[in-house]
């Protein structure tokens, strides 16, 4: 009963920042170095995600990074399990591992912004969580037809999600500090994608249909 209420804090610790270390790992930031020896944060838009790494390498360049940050989240939140069973410390690993990409270290905190290592950390964290993103991912594509903001729509509902799998206060916690963690990466995007919703569509001229 006793390990219910207390956690091994010095287990936590290290597994947290062996998880935010693993989190620096910014695969596209990588790439773009040994290809050109460029820093991929000062071209195009700035980011070391996929989409960015993309504009320069291609479809290899952009499913590379998108799987190297994807499967460092699986690691992170595998390897924890594979050390501690205590929930609350694997949530510790999973909020680490996201911050280590959005803020590596190494990189004077200016990494990416948390999507794909995201994913990977809700798939082998709970698949069920994962279908529940594809669900509501979907719902909002059908009416946007776009990624970004129905995306990020997806990780707000997660908690709500997670209360509705589990009625269990330290797991919605951690998933909702996981969501507000992708959010404030994504602030700006939020902003942009909210005021492109809000500008007014141009209408198109019809075209000239007079008789010859």
């Amino acid at each position: 009963m006793e390990q219910l209420h207390s956690a091994d804090w010095t287990q936590a610790s290290w597994i947290g920042l062996g998880a935010y270390f693993v989190g620096c790992f910014t695969t596209g930031y990588y790439l773009i170095k040994m290809r050109s020896g460029q820093d991929i944060r000062e071209i195009g838009s700035g980011s070391v995600g996929a989409k960015n790494v993309g504009r320069l390498m291609g479809w290899p360049g952009f499913m590379l990074t998108l799987i190297g940050d994807f499967f460092k989240g699986v690691f992170a939140v595998w390897a924890a399990r594979h050390f501690t069973t205590d929930d609350r410390i694997v949530i510790i690993a999973m909020l680490a591992v996201v911050a280590g990409h959005v803020w590596p270290v190494q990189l004077l905190f200016r990494g990416g912004k948390g999507m794909a290592t995201s994913l990977g950390v809700i798939l082998i964290y709970d698949y069920h969580l994962a279908a529940a993103f594809l669900i509501f991912f979907g719902c909002a594509f059908a009416l946007l037809r776009r990624t970004v903001l129905p995306g990020l729509f997806a990780f707000a509902c997660l908690p709500f999600a997670m209360h509705y799998l589990e009625h269990n206060p330290a797991k919605t916690c951690g998933i909702s500090l996981l969501a507000a963690l992708v959010l404030i990466a994504h602030r700006r995007n939020l902003m942009d994608e909210f005021l492109h919703l809000l500008e007014p569509r141009e209408m198109k001229p019809k075209p000239n249909r007079s008789k010859l």
